[in-house]
């Protein structure tokens, strides 16, 4: 009998050690929204982009927030030129971030 219990606690201790796993689980936060992809949030990047000029705190800021956009502008027709041009590049070196892989 005594093998029985000791199986018994064993069966009791896992079933609550998955519970409490659960519930961490289930109050873990939930992954962060995708970037809200908004070329005109790049305006303050419009004169490195056109004249070549260094880009200011702000333009970095806004770069490192639309990061995840890059490769959506790329492909964009409307954008492609843009990002795709060596100003940009620059622009993007410039504020130490790197230059997305769009294949």
């Amino acid at each position: 009998m005594a093998k029985w219990a000791t199986a018994m606690e064993m069966l009791l201790l896992v079933v609550v050690a998955a519970a409490a796993v659960a519930v961490v689980v289930a109050q873990a936060p939930p992954p962060p929204p995708p970037p809200q992809c908004d070329p005109g949030l790049l305006s303050p990047c419009a004169a490195p982009i056109f004249f070549g000029t260094a880009p200011s705190a702000s333009c970095c800021s806004s770069l490192k927030a639309q990061q995840g956009c890059f490769c959506q502008y790329a492909k964009d027709p409307t954008y492609a030129s843009y990002i795709n041009s060596t100003n940009a590049r620059k622009m993007i070196a410039a504020c130490g971030i790197p230059f997305p892989n769009c294949s």
